[in-house]
């Protein structure tokens, strides 16, 4: 009898325990086990990267996107939590993390598997490690040109296109040289699919130049004067200098719509990309609201390190743009000062004619010549000092609005983080009213819930430790190529004043004998 009673009494526990693995397994077993059998197996190109978190965030994936923003309730929540993300190795340890309390071990371990191929939106040819130590050797063996803008339609409807060429040794690549006709638009296109796919989960992307409806409106109705010409040329360089930088992102080459770009001799229009069209007064909304929720959400920052980067961040920002306006004036200076010697030679040509002394009237005229030739060396210093330093600052200024932009991410998906906790700790406190009141019919439903968040919060940890992993990586990496290009900029804007000062003193040697010669 007791046996018969013992059998029953496992035969009613059993159901549950199968019950438990039975969720375990729906929720975390299909991404788990396919991550572990094929670990570099690629993912869909056309799967967004909100997509991929579906399967281990809940069945209510607009819950736990880090997009929404709200008000800061962390200290409603009952878990101690630690932002200081770094130092924190249990992220893949199959040991349960103290902020947080398991339903099971099987929902803790498993989630925290090959969580770097869960996040990446990308299509991989070979491992990231592979392509990182490439980039890191400089052995990145990709070259960008956009040469050639050509003017194609008339009036209005008119755009310039650019010739992109590329010339590589990857084997990712099709052809080892190669190029496409593109035209602006289908730069920002591009740019708006990168950063809709990386910037949430940590990837810093480099920004596209910015539109000038000014400069764009004069090529279009067809003035041709100097300034047209130099708007072209200005955009040229920048577009050049935008998929240079892509490129030398390991992860970014790695993406099957920047190969399409660099490859296909088709490519479906980029839409929405109009400044004046009605997507682009939604992106100025949507910036406005995004400068309104940075007011409202107060993360309390533990680690030093974020704190000491933005801090670094703000100030690298605010003297770049006092430098990018020093030499925009140095610019405009040797512009004046180029066309006041070309004035002055002009004069000493004309005083030359009207004077009788012969000697006399042979070095003026030489001295106009020499004024000529120093106003073609200051034009040519204006243009380096403008595309050589003037425009690095302006790219970097952007690019640390990126970087600001993926700290920015960081704080929205530590938000969602906490309300997720908030949400968990008023689930509990719905069971224990459930309890009190003796509701076993919406016990069971209660349970469900807060298995549900707890999950969510599991995941909420985990996107949150990824996103910050990602851009520690990412800054360090910024920062390497930001000192290479000053270095390389300012060896180069100095090499091009040693040769403008050079070729000055060549001017006035030649010139010095045959004032001498005055009698």
């Amino acid at each position: 009898m007791a046996a018969e009673r013992e059998s029953s009494l496992l035969a009613g526990v059993r159901p549950v325990d199968f019950e438990v693995l039975e969720d375990g397994k729906n929720v975390f077993a299909s991404p788990v086990s396919t991550l572990e059998s094929s670990p570099s197996s690629p993912e869909p190109a056309s799967l967004p990267a909100e997509d991929l978190s579906t399967n281990f965030n809940g069945p209510k994936p607009a819950e736990v996107m880090p997009d929404d923003d709200r008000e800061d309730l962390f200290a409603e929540a009952t878990e101690e939590v630690s932002l200081d993300s770094p130092e924190r190795d249990p992220v893949l340890s199959p040991e349960p993390t103290p902020a947080i309390t398991p339903v099971t071990p099987t929902t803790l371990v498993a989630p925290r598997m090959e969580l770097k191929s869960v996040t990446a939106p990308v299509i991989f040819d070979r491992s990231r490690e592979e392509i990182e130590e490439e980039a890191n050797g400089d052995l990145l063996d990709i070259e960008i040109n956009v040469s050639d803008p050509e003017k194609v339609g008339d009036g209005m409807n008119a755009y310039m296109a650019y010739r992109v060429t590329t010339k590589t040794s990857l084997s990712m690549f099709n052809k080892n040289e190669f190029f496409v006709k593109r035209r602006f638009s289908d730069f920002l296109g591009l740019h708006s699919k990168l950063a809709m796919k990386y910037m949430h989960i940590g990837y810093i992307v480099p920004p596209a130049p910015e539109k000038s409806i000014v400069g764009m409106t004069k090529v279009k109705v067809g003035k041709e004067d100097s300034s047209s010409a130099e708007f072209v040329e200005k955009r040229r360089a920048a577009l050049e200098r935008y998929l240079q930088r892509t490129v030398k992102h390991p992860t970014l080459l790695q993406d099957p719509d920047l190969r399409q770009f660099l490859e296909s001799s088709e490519l479906p229009r980029a839409v929405n990309t109009q400044a004046l069209s009605g997507a682009g007064i939604l992106r100025m909304v949507n910036k406005a609201a995004d400068v309104v929720n940075k007011m409202t959400i107060k993360m309390n920052e533990s680690d030093a390190w974020f704190e000491e980067k933005q801090q670094q961040f703000e100030n690298l920002d605010q003297q770049l743009r006092k430098l990018h306006a020093s030499v925009e004036a140095l610019v405009c200076h040797r512009k004046e000062l180029s066309a006041n010697t070309a004035a002055f030679a002009k004069s000493a040509a004309m005083l030359s004619n009207s004077e009788d002394h012969t000697a006399l009237s042979r070095a003026l005229s030489q001295l106009a010549e020499v004024e000529e030739k120093i106003d073609q060396l200051h034009q040519e210093q204006a243009f380096a000092d403008f595309y050589v330093f003037s425009e690095l600052f302006g790219d970097y200024i952007r690019l640390i609005a990126a970087v600001k932009g993926v700290f920015d991410h960081r704080m929205k998906c530590w938000q969602k983080w906490q309300d997720a906790q908030v949400t968990l700790q008023k689930k509990h406190e719905a069971e224990a009213k459930l309890q009190l009141a003796n509701r076993p019919d919406k016990l069971q439903q209660a349970k469900d819930d807060i298995k549900e968040w707890e999950t969510k919060v599991q995941q909420g940890e985990k996107d949150f430790e990824q996103v910050s992993k990602t851009i520690r990586e990412e800054v360090q990496r910024f920062e390497r190529e930001r000192v290479k290009d000053f270095k390389t900029v300012i060896i180069k804007y100095l090499e091009s004043l040693v040769q403008t000062q050079q070729q000055l003193i060549k001017y006035w040697e030649a010139f010095l004998p045959e004032a001498k010669s005055i009698t």
